[in-house]
């Protein structure tokens, strides 16, 4: 029986958005008909995107998306916005906003770059390339733009023959055919428009390499120096099987004057010439990949310590200083370990130096600014499941700046001749989605934090909010743990909640105080849930021991930590009701579900597995980022001398114990979810019903490793809430 309340329908939901001659989806004025978060609701919110702050500091320019149940799109717009000011003017459609001046926007729209006036007027399109501009950077002397465009890549997927037009077929000849949700048929290259001369160059002309790195990768992995002269750039020199093996990229710099990738030096390792590597700086040879004496991690991870600083995993984001003197970005030391610390590396251009600026911080480096005076750095990162803001300088002295229960997402430094600094961030919370807030620093603090966007005000204000808060207790090895709790609206303690066990994903994303558009903790608690969010063995922010505890050790302390959680919660939560509990989650977070089902010994009454990992053996071939599976694994399944790490990881895979299955299970998946393959989702569903369990399959064919489109969306929490109801509360009024 359904218990959420469906406030509106698709239709009266649309109907709320503005529309205008151009079909422009604007803000919504939805009018509630309670209190009750619900999915329409939330598909109604506003989502904040990229920002910038005018040269003179006076003014934001930023982006928002909003989404069409009915039409089943979006679009996203441009508002501006004084800083002093709580009032933002619509511009229009756009995207990614950049100043040029102080009354002089540039920004993007149907894959052009376009300029217009701080007003929105005067909209004039910059380049004419048949709708192909994916990111674009302005040099600052504003004569050349970096535009990303893609190119054809067919050393992998052969092109068909050209007197067979309609053949739909596809030859693959190596690895990496296929990434996150599309076949791999191109790649995106950055090609430096002239404006003055109308001249544009493929930086990576004739190079079979990425740049940005897909699937996730945009136009913060290159950088202008502030001379214009130079390009930094983040790039991985692999194709094919030494791509899926390895998360070794580097950043480079490209003098722009000479227009020579052969001269572009490489930040990272000990070589000038592009593409050519060293003896002995690849942690692997290719060679000798599928050397039968050898463990798979052993052939593509290297540890040594004499490789410690030569950047062999993750290097991506740079950022001149001001003064043009130093490069940072963030790195990761290990190749293969894509979950690896994300450290704050600086290269001195002038000394040829490299250093790591916060090795005190055991964590990551989620997001990182230049002060002005080119000594300073400040960067947000995760610890004890907050993000909050640090700052850190040449000398590597980390001191945290903020301790707020709500996670900053990224940061930008607001010009200002004013005494202090002050900073353009966006924040949320699991009660909160994103606006932008001013943060001032001061004395080694933030002493004032000024909320200046109100983007869902008036449909927050309809809502009534829950509550969250941490609870610390001791895991089955003595160590400190911290799991949220999250309280519906109009809380009672004296009534007993049917409560939620949430198993995050990642495996190494942090239980911070996040906000989602599908795992939602303020819709979960308005429909009348406890939640129980533990910060497991795996995830960062409770130093790097902690989170490596869970690599080769899926089904070990981590699930432990699952237990210990939820039996506290029953036992010292008075308002849990232990016989009305479920276990839900996505990625590895449906793994978890998968093996908790056949582990649980009867605590749970139903379960909920989002893109989830069933089959391990299976998994190791069908994923396309094969580092995944060799570092989390630590071999193949075919290797009958694997390492017991690895023969622990195949024997506990959740499909071996599915004849201990016996509680209620919904399985779901999207086809194009290249990541885990729909396979697992219906292998878990059907296995279910062959046991006579009751199940259900929710397959999105359209859908990657997310659920992105408004109805899907809809249909996904609707579906979501309708079998915890089920299952939870009708079971819990019986």
């Amino acid at each position: 029986m359904k218990r959420f309340v469906i406030l509106l329908s698709a239709v009266a939901i649309m109907s709320a958005c503005k529309q205008t001659d151009e079909n422009i989806i604007t803000r919504s004025d939805i009018k509630l008909e309670s209190d009750q978060m619900t999915p329409e609701a939330l598909w109604a919110m506003g989502r904040i995107g990229s920002y910038a702050v005018s040269p003179d500091g006076k003014q934001v320019a930023y982006q928002v998306s909003y989404y069409s149940v009915e039409e089943n799109r979006s679009n996203a717009v441009i508002y501006c916005q004084a800083l002093g000011d709580s009032v933002a003017g619509l511009l229009g459609l756009g995207s990614t906003p950049v100043w040029l001046s102080d009354d002089k926007l540039a920004f993007a729209s149907k894959g052009e770059v376009w300029t217009m006036n701080a007003n929105g007027k005067a909209r004039k399109q910059l380049t004419k390339t048949d709708g192909n501009v994916e990111g674009f950077l302005f040099s600052p002397d504003q004569k050349k733009i970096i535009l990303i465009k893609q190119v054809p890549f067919h050393e992998i997927i052969k092109e068909n023959p050209a007197d067979l037009p309609k053949a739909t077929g596809r030859l693959v000849t190596d690895l990496m055919y296929r990434h996150w949700d599309h076949y791999v048929e191109s790649i995106p290259h950055p090609f430096i428009l002239d404006l003055e001369t109308g001249e544009e160059k493929d930086i990576l002309e004739g190079e079979p390499y990425e740049c940005p790195m897909e699937p996730f990768g945009g136009i913060e992995q290159l950088a202008w120096s502030p001379d214009s002269k130079f390009i930094a750039f983040t790039c991985r020199t692999k194709t094919g099987l030494a791509y899926s093996v390895s998360t070794d990229s580097d950043i480079f710099l490209y003098d722009v004057e000479s227009g020579s990738l052969d001269s572009a030096v490489n930040l990272c390792k000990d070589r000038s010439e592009f593409g050519v590597v060293p003896d002995g700086c690849l942690p692997y040879e290719v060679d000798n990949l599928l050397d039968p004496t050898k463990t798979l991690k052993d052939q593509y991870v290297n540890t040594h310590e004499d490789l410690k600083d030569r950047n062999v995993g993750y290097d991506q984001n740079p950022k001149f200083s001001p003064d043009g003197r130093y490069v940072a970005w963030t790195s990761m030391e290990r190749d293969g370990y894509e979950a690896d610390r994300l450290r704050l590396c600086i290269y001195d251009l002038q000394e040829g130096t490299k250093q790591y600026v916060t090795e005190t911080f055991d964590s990551n480096v989620d997001d990182f600014c230049w002060a002005s005076d080119s000594h300073t750095l400040y960067y947000i990162g995760v610890w004890h499941a907050t993000e909050n803001l640090y700052r850190t300088d040449l000398e590597g002295n980390v001191v945290q700046l903020s301790n707020y229960q709500a996670d900053f997402g990224s940061l930008q430094l607001i010009p200002s001749e004013e005494e202090g600094v002050k900073l353009l961030m966006e924040q949320h919370n699991y009660f909160h989605p994103a606006d932008l807030y001013i943060a001032s620093v001061s004395n080694d603090t933030v002493a004032d934090l000024q909320q200046i966007t109100h983007e869902n005000d008036q449909i927050l204000s309809q809502i009534a909010a829950g509550s969250s808060e941490p609870r610390w207790i001791k895991t089955t090895t003595g160590e400190d743990m911290l799991y949220w709790i999250i309280k519906p609206p109009h809380f009672d303690p004296n009534k007993k909640y049917p409560t939620l066990l949430f198993c995050e994903g990642g495996p190494q994303s942090p239980v911070s105080q996040f906000w989602s558009y599908r795992w939602n903790f303020m819709i979960m608690a308005a429909q009348g849930y406890v939640i129980i969010a533990p910060n497991r063995h795996g995830l960062p922010g409770f130093g790097l021991a902690w989170q490596e505890e869970i690599s080769g050790d899926w089904t070990g302390q981590c699930m432990r930590d699952y237990l210990a959680a939820i039996d506290d919660a029953c036992d010292n939560l008075p308002y849990v009701d232990r016989d009305h509990l479920g276990a839900v989650g996505a990625s590895f977070g449906g793994f978890s579900v998968y093996y908790l089902a056949g582990h649980h010994e009867g605590r749970f009454k139903c379960f909920i597995a989002h893109d989830g990992a069933f089959n391990l053996e299976a998994m190791y071939t069908e994923t396309e980022e094969n580092w995944f599976s060799n570092w989390e694994y630590d071999d193949a399944p075919w290797n009958k001398d694997m390492t017991a790490r690895a023969r622990k990881t195949y024997d506990n895979s959740p499909h071996r114990f599915v004849d201990k299955w016996d509680t209620p299970i919904l399985c779901i998946h999207g086809e194009k979810d290249y990541r885990i393959n729909a396979t697992q989702g219906m292998s878990a569903f059907n296995a279910a019903r062959m046991r006579g369990i009751e199940a259900q399959l929710l397959i999105f064919p359209d859908e990657n490793h997310w659920v992105l489109k408004p109805q899907n969306g809809i249909l996904w929490q609707r579906t979501y809430f309708q079998w915890l109801d089920r299952w939870l509360k009708d079971a819990q009024a019986q």
